[in-house]
């Protein structure tokens, strides 16, 4: 099968990039499985598992997919003319209004897809061998926030509150930086929170190695969250809120969830009672690129023999009132 992924960026990501790590370990995984693979993205990309095709914003997208190709898998809207090949698209992100979807829509985890009444879904995969095997036995001295700081919702200040909550606690921020200017001025001066920065490849390794667990107190309806599976994957549990795909990936064996700042704060004290070895083990068997590779054949064959994804165009069920979900 030749299978071109379409998104409007730059492959590979070297920092955060969180869709295009995903696009890159699908590919590169579709291609071990002996499939053809392309690339449809922006100038200045580079792939050396498939062939890479530029945008050209002079010409539509319908336009630029080559005639070889079997499936088109887009990972941003679709354009508005027809699509010469069979297709599937996947949301990653979230809309708040009643925009209809495409009937070939994909979300990325099941609560993703129940909120704009679909079942149709497939979890986002890391390829594991590239963060190499993780030292669970390796000291651990502070907890980590991760995720675009910057980004309200994340609610880096809600971390900041239930760790520092904790006396000697620290907490890294991994995606940030203390003082932000981008999105108002903001200046965080608290003696045991350090920023370190869009970290990524070996530096990210080595602080997620050393970290008890991640916080993450999102106010928003978290489609997937890398950052979940990542820092599981290096043994931390994650203490986040019960919003979007999170009750559905951390249960109890590997986290704790509530919107109260104190409840988050009382469970990180117990963080010694989370084995390391189980939330690796089940980031790795559950969230690898092979498994997401698989599910994603599924969609491209069921659209290979003119099945919808959807019996209907996916909508968003419930807008939210709210721009942030509650935090107490």
């Amino acid at each position: 099968m030749h299978i071109l992924i379409v998104h409007d960026s730059i492959i590979p990501a070297f920092r955060y990039g969180g869709t295009e790590r995903v696009i890159w370990y699908l590919g590169k995984e579709l291609a071990k499985m002996g499939h053809e693979v392309s690339y449809l993205v922006q100038k200045g990309s580079q792939c050396h598992f498939g062939k890479v095709y530029f945008i050209n914003p002079s010409l539509s997208i319908a336009q630029q997919i080559p005639k070889d190709i079997d499936v088109v898998h887009f990972n941003n809207r679709p354009p508005d003319t027809p699509i010469p090949s069979p297709y599937i698209v996947t949301m990653h992100g979230n809309l708040n209004d009643e925009t209809e979807l495409d009937a070939n829509t994909v979300f990325v985890s099941k609560n993703h897809a129940e909120r704009y009444g679909s079942a149709s879904f497939v979890y986002n995969g890391l390829d594991w061998d590239d963060y190499g095997k993780p030292d669970l036995s390796a000291g651990r001295d502070y907890f980590h926030f991760l995720g675009h700081a910057a980004w309200r919702v994340k609610n880096v200040r809600g971390a900041i509150q239930a760790v520092t909550a904790i006396p000697h606690e620290r907490l890294f921020i991994l995606g940030g930086y203390r003082l932000n200017i981008k999105m108002g001025f903001r200046l965080t001066l608290h003696p045991r929170v350090k920023f370190c920065g869009m970290v990524g490849g070996n530096r990210k390794v080595s602080l997620l190695q050393h970290s008890k667990g991640l916080v993450f107190p999102v106010r928003w309806h978290e489609p997937f969250g890398l950052a979940l599976t990542e820092s599981l994957y290096f043994g931390c549990p994650v203490f986040g809120t019960p919003y979007g795909s999170l009750p559905e990936i951390i249960h109890a064996d590997v986290g704790y969830l509530s919107n109260k700042s104190e409840a988050l704060t009382c469970a990180m004290k117990e963080v010694a009672n989370y084995s390391r070895v189980r939330c690796h083990e089940y980031a790795r068997d559950c969230f690898d690129a092979k498994n997401m590779a698989l599910n994603y054949l599924e969609k491209y064959n069921k659209v290979l023999n003119n099945q919808p994804l959807n019996l209907t165009r996916p909508k968003l069920q419930k807008q939210n009132d709210s721009k942030f979900l509650v935090w107490e």
